[in-house]
């Protein structure tokens, strides 16, 4: 029996998720440069999740180890992990972060919701080739059917201020998540899910200010609404967004979570028709239909298993079914 109270915070998260983009544009309109917009997003996330951790001590109870590892893991093992976890934000988040973020201020945030969200379909083809899952026909079938959705949002572009670049940097940033989440793979199960995201924000918010120092600093110029939408950006689709995920994740389990997850890019290309008068074309909308039905049905296969074993927050991102689901 499906858990109300689960699945509604999985899609209070997806929700949450899925206007991050909204926010952006509107920060935009209100003078916020990219760069800033990055650097305070993940400093004001990171020291909120500090405060969580302070404040919850049972969130950072360490997490068991893969099988057959030792439960008093050794000094220099431990720094590896934890180096890891900031790395996992000072390059590959804050990487992908800032080409989603560059590909924003080209495209439409329906747009570029649509072609990030392949990244769920690029992870189940590299965990293939990597050899840490199989590809089944139902899985075979819904990488068909991601592969003609993307083509037929790509193609459809008529509705909307299509760029080439930005069409680029999302997939970019999609590309670039999957490496981020292949490499997450390694560390989730070692580390308390909050501990973990609060070293990542940290990591990335590292990285976009020594940026920002060899750059000339950042631009803090720009009125009170600007204040708000990064705030927005920070609280809603960061931390709230992480935290009632892995409530609902604790409560429903990896797959039922993971299916739930589709609901994001629908809120984002929702949000932008009613905020910034977006609109997708027909051939559009049924591309995005295909999208977001392939990425449904890799989850599917693996709930009747994956939900029994599901014991944690640990469980998201684990390759034999649902490897994507460490969250941006």
């Amino acid at each position: 029996m499906l858990n109300r109270m689960g699945a509604a915070l999985c899609l209070l998260s997806a929700a949450c998720f899925g206007a991050m983009a909204i926010f952006g544009k509107l920060a935009y309109q209100a003078g916020v440069s990219p760069g800033t917009l990055l650097l305070v997003r993940f400093s004001l996330a990171a020291a909120l999740l500090g405060m969580v951790l302070l404040v919850r001590h049972d969130l950072r109870r360490e997490a068991p180890g893969p099988p057959g590892e030792p439960a008093d893991r050794p000094a220099a093992a431990r720094r590896r992990l934890l180096a890891t976890a900031v790395g996992l934000g000072a390059v590959g988040y804050a990487t992908q972060a800032s080409l989603f973020f560059s590909a924003l201020q080209l495209m439409d945030a329906s747009l570029l919701s649509l072609i990030l969200y392949t990244y769920p379909v690029l992870v189940t083809v590299a965990a293939v080739l990597l050899g840490r899952d199989r590809l089944t026909p139902g899985r075979g079938a819904a990488l068909v059917a991601a592969s003609c959705g993307t083509l037929l949002v790509l193609l459809g572009a008529g509705g909307v201020s299509f760029h080439p670049l930005g069409a680029l940097l999302a997939f970019g940033a999609a590309i670039t998540y999957t490496g981020y989440i292949l490499v997450a793979d390694t560390v989730v199960h070692r580390l308390p899910p909050v501990v973990l995201s609060a070293l990542v924000m940290s990591g990335a918010a590292g990285t976009l200010g020594a940026r920002a120092l060899l750059t000339g600093g950042v631009d803090l110029d720009f009125r009170l609404p600007g204040w708000f939408w990064l705030a927005c950006i920070a609280v809603v689709s960061t931390v709230l967004a992480m935290l009632t995920f892995f409530a609902g994740l604790k409560r429903t389990g990896p797959s039922t979570a993971a299916i739930l997850s589709t609901f994001e890019p629908v809120v984002t290309t929702g949000l932008a028709a009613l905020t910034l008068g977006e609109s997708l074309s027909a051939v559009q909308l049924v591309g995005g239909v295909l999208v977001l039905s392939s990425v449904a049905v890799l989850q599917v296969r693996p709930a009747r298993n994956q939900d029994r074993d599901a014991t944690g927050p640990a469980a998201p991102v684990q390759l034999a079914g649902q490897p994507w689901r460490v969250r941006r």
